[in-house]
């Protein structure tokens, strides 16, 4: 039993150091199965806040999407596009849009596409 405990306590301070490191609770009564509920929101919060900046820095000036204050151009609130469209569009550019596949790094490319794709209801 107090084996059991020790690992416990080990996975339980690992969860909260990365818990703490994305924003989340360190709080040392939260259950694991209560952090594993919460560790993919909070993922989710993280990676929507970079995609925010992403697309707020490269896209915004040419998008229409009401999640960023996006007011001009090509309406992704009606187009509701899908992840992997938006992770090609922003990769390869295409029509008039230029490709962004040697500006934006992978991780930013997937962090933008998840963030378009989630605010524009798909």
């Amino acid at each position: 039993m107090a084996m059991i405990r020790t690992v416990s306590l080990v996975c339980g301070a690992t969860a909260a150091v990365v818990l703490t490191a994305c924003g989340g609770s360190s709080s040392p009564s939260t259950s694991s199965a209560a952090s594993t509920t919460q560790t993919p929101a909070t993922t989710q919060s993280a990676a929507a806040s970079e995609g925010k900046a992403v697309f707020v820095a490269n896209c915004a000036q040419c998008h229409t999407l009401a999640a960023a204050n996006g007011k001009i151009g090509p309406n992704l609130d009606q187009l509701q596009p899908d992840a992997a469209s938006v992770k090609t569009q922003v990769t390869n550019g295409g029509t008039r849009m230029p490709a962004f596949g040697d500006v934006l790094t992978a991780a930013q490319i997937d962090a933008v596409s998840a963030y378009v794709a989630e605010s524009a209801g798909e």
